[in-house]
């Protein structure tokens, strides 16, 4: 059906562009999983918004159409035709054959009327944002005006009026007494939502006006916000700029626009104080309430972009026209609206939501961000990382002074409140302690000591499974699902947040130990990490926070993850417990049930055989479900010479195992390759190391021989930062390595890259401990493929993926040109060089002899020289 589309385009495509549009209208029709290539430089995300965005179009057109359809045909009409056929045939309408009809049509009615219901619903509700947004575009003026003094008179009556009640009814010394209130720290009795709903100010008709149902959406993910900008300004040049509703997600660091709370600079820290100072707003009381037999007057800081009424005039201005995040925090403050809180509004009648993967992929932040993916559809962009990235996101980490701390805040706070607490709470508190001595213990330490002073006398990392690790602990016997979760049940207070008809919440156990903090004045049993204290609030994330997802991976199935445990020489400060999670399809697999199609794109995907085995066979998907697409590069095959060189100048063997490359031979022939390769490109040469150690070894080695001071008279050698330089010389020699900051979203076009040098093969550290335990996994789940066993598979993989982003950062653009050599005879290896991505592999030279490889050379960059020269 995609190839019968006609697709918007702000220019004539490219064929592999309409090759790619097509496929993707295809997969997105028929409620697939792609995993699309197309390198950079051929218009991938603009090929991803026309494809996808024409496809909703059509997609929306024909509902429209259906619904049309459904509440123009009476069900009256069928009901007619049942009860002719009916009396036609008497006998057939009697006994337990016509009781069973008879119901049957009941059934059907009720059916038939429900949905012709629903649909007149969803149209009233479409109707009304449509003309929401309709008036806002014609009246821009006078709306901005209005709005924005009626926001200032309102804010400078409640100041007045505040100040005059503070000043008459308390003293100073009142007042900084009350400030310090601890009442807010004893756990608060349940409150129903509609108790919440008259305390934070909602009443029936706001709530109303937030709810929407969400509509048929793309979520766009990418990896950073620059890329995330990027594409919105994509969107905004397409043919869709003008009529997409889009909404630009992003974490508070980013969107805040509170100068108080962005100062604090962490984001554990902003985000805690938020939260912090949501709660303040609806934990208000009132003048004259009594609590406990007193009247309270308490006042707390509250922030002023905390609004309602201004979020959901921030909500219709980003639907009305598309906004990166830039311009999202500047409205923000032009309209003194929270932009974090605004843009979730704007979530369900949003078409694009375009959001971080991270977000997107960890299943309590979407929940918490109002993100349902019921029947939607996601494109997870720049996914080479995906699997590690997941791997990450539920991985998590603490540390032997954190466990310390947190028990020294718990343990104070049951102390002093033990008296005004229930006895479940008290038992929960219990337990969580005896977890925290527990997890200190087996790290070799003592709670009750500075973890500053500690010392561990069996140093070293150990791997331990879920059930082993809670068996060692002697926390087997503890119920991990109702500490953690018990606090939901009756301490689940909601958010002041509300982006859909249900309650967005925190954990109980979050909510609860966001209040623990160590007492002002009295000093604490356990050194914890330095307080920056303002209006005597602490301004330090608990460490609590930390050990609560510690806790909810514990959870996790026991084949799913491990635990490390590593104990450093160093002392227990140093040491640390960390899950690390084994399966990340247990994971996507819910992004993939719930959503209607999937796709997962990047400039490069090879290989591709770990999305299919490790995150999508894992996770259920059936093989026939998945599609791959893969499209070729638009420049010329002349623009390009990929070289594989297996031995130097020397004739020595380019091999740079761990075992070889320190050689001070091997040393020397990767400086003559570069030597010559200085004097022959008239142009920026990038060389990838394998890691920062081998790069520094190099270096020092070519220092102590004099051959980095003969490099420098041809370019201007680089170690690690690039700077574009001017005057005589004819480009820099960059030296980077692979995995860095210069392997990826770096562009070095036209004369700052005209060669990248790959040294080696960057294969990880197979003794790393988590990499041996996810190879053992492996070889576990997976069957072998082609008589490789899946952990082979998987170091090969790795490697590759590394290589194939670091070799793409010259080629930018269609007119662009640029020399690969790859220094490592196991590059021709069939396994090791089918893995290439396609566009680079069908263009590839393997050259057994550096002469071989230096004349093909010297013919390319002479021949794409305008003026046919080569370096002075």
């Amino acid at each position: 059906c995609g190839n019968e589309v006609t697709f918007p385009f702000p220019y004539t495509p490219y064929s592999i562009q309409e090759d790619f549009m097509a496929e993707l209208y295809r997969v997105l029709e028929e409620g697939k999983v792609g995993i699309f290539e197309s390198p950079t430089g051929t218009g991938k995300s603009l090929s991803l918004i026309c494809g996808a965005l024409s496809w909703l179009r059509d997609f929306e057109e024909k509902k429209k159409q259906e619904e049309a359809h459904l509440l123009a045909d009476e069900p009256n009409g069928h009901d007619k035709q049942r009860q002719s056929s009916c009396s036609t045939e008497a006998s057939n309408c009697q006994g337990s054959t016509g009781e069973l009809d008879w119901i049957t049509d009941f059934v059907q009615k009720k059916e038939e009327r429900d949905m012709v219901n629903k649909l007149k619903e969803e149209q009233i509700r479409r109707k009304k944002r449509e003309d929401r947004l309709e008036k806002i575009r014609h009246n821009v003026q006078l709306k901005y005006a209005s709005k924005r003094k009626r926001l200032e008179d309102d804010e400078t009556e409640h100041l007045l009026q505040l100040s005059k009640q503070m000043s008459t009814e308390l003293g100073p010394d009142v007042l900084e007494q009350l400030d310090r209130s601890e009442e807010e720290l004893i756990l608060a009795e349940y409150e129903s939502d509609e108790e919440k709903k008259v305390a934070s100010g909602l009443d029936e008709d706001d709530d109303d006006d937030l709810e929407e149902e969400h509509v048929t959406k793309i979520y766009y993910c990418s990896r950073t916000h620059s890329q995330l900008a990027q594409f919105v300004h994509e969107v905004q040049k397409s043919p869709f700029g003008e009529e997409i509703r889009l909404v630009s997600l992003g974490s508070r660091q980013n969107l805040c626009v509170n100068e108080e709370v962005r100062c604090l600079g962490a984001v554990q820290l902003i985000n805690d104080r938020c939260m912090e100072m949501q709660k303040n707003k609806h934990g208000k009381k009132s003048e004259g309430e009594e609590s406990g037999g007193k009247k309270r007057h308490v006042s707390r800081a509250v922030c002023p972009f905390y609004s309602y009424e201004q979020m959901q005039f921030l909500r219709d201005e980003v639907l009305v026209k598309v906004k990166d995040i830039e311009q999202l925090v500047a409205l923000g403050k032009e309209t003194k609206a929270c932009p974090y809180y605004g843009s979730r509004f704007a979530i369900p009648a949003a078409q694009l939501v375009v959001l971080p993967y991270q977000m997107l992929l960890h299943e309590s932040t979407r929940c918490a961000s109002g993100i349902k993916l019921k029947d939607q559809v996601v494109i997870i962009d720049e996914a080479h990382n995906l699997i590690d990235t997941i791997t990450c996101i539920h991985s998590t980490e603490v540390s032997g002074s954190q466990l310390c701390c947190a028990h020294s805040q718990l343990l104070q706070y049951m102390d002093r409140y033990r008296k005004r607490l229930k006895a479940k709470n008290l038992m929960y508190i219990k337990q969580i302690l005896y977890l925290l001595e527990r997890f200190v213990s087996i790290l070799g330490g003592n709670v009750n000591q500075n973890p500053n002073t500690q010392s561990i006398s069996q140093a070293g990392t150990e791997l331990k499974s879920i059930n082993d690790f809670l068996f060692q602990s002697q926390i087997d016997n503890i119920n991990l699902f109702k500490v953690l979760f018990g606090f939901v049940e009756r301490y689940g207070a909601t958010t002041a947040v509300k982006t859909n008809k249900e309650n967005q919440k925190m954990t109980g156990l979050q909510n609860f130990l966001c209040t623990l903090h160590q007492e002002p004045g009295k000093e604490a049993t356990i050194q914890c990490p330095p307080v920056e204290a303002e209006d005597d609030q602490p301004k330090m994330a608990s460490p609590l926070m930390q050990i609560e997802r510690f806790l909810s991976a514990l959870t996790s199935a026991n084949q799913d993850g491990r635990v490390i445990l590593n104990r450093q020489g160093t002392g227990l400060k140093s040491s640390s417990l960390k899950f690390l999670l084994l399966n990340p399809a247990v994971h996507f697999a819910k992004v993939l049930k719930e959503c209607r199609a999937v796709i997962i794109a990047g400039g490069t995907m090879q290989p591709v055989s770990d999305f299919r085995e490790q995150l999508l066979s894992c996770a259920g998907v059936d093989a026939d479900r998945v599609v791959e697409f893969s499209c070729g590069h638009v420049i010329p095959p002349d623009n390009i010479l990929p070289i594989i060189l297996c031995s130097g100048p020397s004739n020595q063997q380019l091999e740079f195992t761990y075992q070889k490359r320190d050689l001070p031979q091997m040393m020397d022939e990767l400086g003559r390759i570069l030597g010559n390769l200085c004097n022959m490109v008239p142009g920026g040469v990038v060389c990838f190391f394998p890691s920062y150690e081998y790069e520094k070894q190099v270096y020092t080695h070519w220092e102590r021989t004099g051959l980095l001071t003969r490099l420098a008279t041809k370019k201007k050698v680089i170690p690690i930062i690039y700077l574009q330089v001017g005057g005589q010389m004819t480009g820099a020699l960059l030296f980077s390595v692979v995995g860095g900051k210069m392997s990826e979203g770096i562009n070095f076009s036209d004369d700052l890259g005209r060669c990248v040098v790959m040294v080696g093969m960057p294969y990880p550290n197979i003794r790393s401990p988590e990499l041996q335990e996810k190879m053992v996994y492996l070889d576990r789940t997976l069957p072998r493929t082609a008589g490789q066993a899946p952990s082979r598979m998987l170091i090969e993989n790795l490697c590759m993926k590394a290589v194939n982003q670091s070799i793409g950062r010259a080629i930018r653009h269609q007119r662009d040109f640029a020399s690969i050599l790859l220094l490592d005879h196991r590059y021709a290896r069939p396994s090791i060089f089918n893995k290439l991505p396609q566009w680079i592999k069908e263009r590839t030279e393997i050259k057994p002899t550096f002469g071989l490889a230096f004349a093909v050379l010297r013919k390319f960059h002479r021949e794409k020289r305008p003026d046919g020269s080569e370096a002075s």
